[in-house]
């Protein structure tokens, strides 16, 4: 499991803008935080500069609030780089779902990879 925090989103609980701005607060994320090269599917390398948050499901139990959330990005199949080779970098559209779990009382978040 890999830890950060997510201050914004706790500060943002229990108000008409908690996913919005926990979405926000995810997606400007440094990708390293996040599991997406355990998460690719159809290529060999996620890239980790651009990537799009979905919030599928949250649940708040008073002591930590669980986020299940699916992300699209992008994972790349390079080629050899050689100066004959004919193909170029291919570029694949990826998605996966995590789970955020949120400490109500410091904010501390960890996420982890949802294999199911």
């Amino acid at each position: 499991m890999i830890e950060m925090q997510l201050s914004k989103a706790l500060n943002a609980r229990n108000t008409p803008t908690f996913e919005e701005t926990l979405k926000h607060e995810i997606e400007a994320l440094d990708g390293k935080l996040l599991p997406l090269q355990q998460g690719l599917s159809h290529s060999s390398y996620a890239s980790e500069d651009n990537f799009t948050v979905v919030i599928l499901r949250i649940s708040d139990g008073g002591a930590s609030i669980c986020v299940k959330a699916g992300i699209f990005y992008t994972g790349v199949i390079p080629g050899c780089s050689c100066a004959d080779d004919p193909s170029p970098d291919n570029e694949y559209t990826e998605y996966c779902e995590v789970e955020f779990i949120i400490d109500t009382t410091t904010a501390e978040t960890c996420v982890r990879l949802l294999t199911e």
